[in-house]
């Protein structure tokens, strides 16, 4: 069914996400509160999506693929959005790309044996992953307004970023390895596994190294130019001075 309860929730998380990127261009303490505010709804329809099908036995084709998507765009615009407003800066902007690739990755893999009737259930860790990285996510919305309420807001949310990027890490190369395995059983003699090392390899490189510079250069930007300019205007003219003597 198109339009039943879990269905409308799916819909009404998705129509959540244009609100949530719009309170990023308002300052102050209350668009703080209402980014929050948006991401708990939407989080909440997450579970109750999944909960009612099953209860309400309204599972649905539809659901099925809308669900994971409605879900990862959520975390990807709550993630680029607190990139752009520096909320999510310097080196930890490393997880914050590790988890978008993972999500890209993991999506690609489920849509590749889907087409081969290949299930590929979610571990319990993988769970908790999302567990930890939708609290994370939480409390670096609350911005300063959380910091304000919690002196440790902003830690906690950079921690459990972190934590939610290992954990990233572990659950994304296991369902790789999951999926790969599921597959050549399926065309042992096409090598599949070789197949998908060869392909993913050298973009996982360019990501990692793509990120590393990104945050390298912010790090530059942030600490080292800014530190740098007074001690390189000293040297020109001091430079000056000797050459004008």
């Amino acid at each position: 069914m198109v339009m039943n309860l879990p269905n409308l929730l799916t819909y009404g998380r998705i129509a959540l996400i244009p609100l949530l990127v719009a309170v990023f261009f308002f300052p102050g303490d209350v668009a703080d509160w209402m980014a929050l505010a948006i991401y708990t709804v939407a989080c909440v329809t997450d579970f109750l999506d999944g909960y009612l099908a099953r209860v309400m036995k309204q599972q649905s084709p539809l659901g099925t693929m809308l669900d994971p998507i409605a879900d990862k765009l959520l975390i990807a615009t709550a993630i680029v959005m607190l990139m752009a407003s520096q909320r999510i800066d310097g080196i930890s902007e490393i997880a914050g790309v590790v988890i978008l690739c993972r999500e890209f990755l993991v999506s690609g893999l489920r849509e590749f044996l889907a087409g081969a009737k290949v299930s590929m259930p979610v571990s319990q860790l993988a769970k908790w992953k999302t567990a930890v990285q939708m609290f994370a996510l939480g409390f670096l919305l609350a911005g300063e307004a959380g910091d304000k309420v919690l002196s440790i807001n902003y830690e906690l949310g950079i921690a459990g970023l972190w934590i939610a990027a290992i954990l990233t890490l572990y659950t994304g190369y296991d369902y790789l390895r999951a999926g790969v395995r599921a597959a050549d059983s399926l065309a042992p003699k096409w090598h599949l596994g070789a197949h998908l090392g060869q392909i993913l390899f050298p973009y996982m490189i360019v990501i990692c190294l793509a990120a590393a510079f990104s945050a390298a250069l912010n790090l530059l930007e942030r600490f080292f130019i800014p530190a740098a300019t007074p001690v390189a205007l000293n040297l020109a003219m001091i430079v000056g001075l000797g050459g004008g003597g």
